[in-house]
């Protein structure tokens, strides 16, 4: 098997995972991934994460344009602007609609610069700090610019009444972070108001020292 067909199969195999779970309902969310020659093979527009077909995924040329599948995902834009400002770094992203985040973001006492409390060590290790972007209409390029606004300092943000994104090295990496983002943000529900013990800063300053975390305020 190719490393695109294997990359083809990767994708619908973990979106398949994640709507099974209920992490993204409907025709939500949407997957990309890239390959070693700078294309991107993306989940088309509509799609269900529970019923893709890996020969109909989406793939783009360097410059974001079809030349593969189906009309891809409305949220290109806010891909691109992942790889573009963290190339190094981004080799997947993931946007989901995910219930305790979206619950979240539209709290009014979110932190925008920090929506997730630091309650466990793997969601520092996984995230660093989450931002919370402002509201977009679904398909607007001002998401990507607001991304590339970001200046490449953080691989989570969450889109507020809409859901998370997560970019990281490979395809698991990016869905297994998006799951510890939406765990956390479940925890952060669970205890709110609750005055819970969180990770003190030195023990994050650990965690951001052992395992190179992007923490910049």
């Amino acid at each position: 098997m190719s490393a695109e067909a294997r990359l083809r199969e990767q994708i619908c195999l973990f979106a398949k995972s994640m709507y099974d779970r209920g992490l993204t309902p409907g025709a939500s969310g949407n997957i990309s991934a890239r390959l070693d020659d700078g294309r991107l093979i993306v989940t088309p527009t509509g799609s269900c994460f529970g019923r893709l077909d890996p020969a109909r995924l989406s793939v783009l040329d360097t410059d974001r344009r079809l030349i593969e599948g189906d009309a891809p995902t409305k949220e290109v834009a806010l891909h691109a602007a992942f790889y573009e400002t963290r190339p190094a770094q981004t080799g997947a992203v993931v946007h989901l609609h995910s219930t305790h985040s979206v619950a979240l973001s539209v709290l009014p006492d979110t932190d925008p610069e920090d929506m997730l409390p630091p309650i466990t060590a793997y969601g520092v290790m996984k995230l660093g700090r989450v931002k919370l972007l402002p509201y977009f209409m679904p398909g607007d390029p001002a998401m990507g610019d607001a991304i590339r606004g970001l200046a490449g300092k953080r691989s989570a943000v969450v889109l507020a009444n809409h859901g998370p994104v997560v970019a990281a090295r490979d395809l698991e990496a990016a869905c297994y972070s998006m799951e510890e983002l939406e765990e956390t943000a479940k925890l952060a529900m669970l205890t709110r108001g609750l005055s819970p013990r969180v990770l003190t800063e030195a023990q994050i300053q650990g965690l951001v020292t052992k395992f190179n975390v992007d923490w910049e305020a």
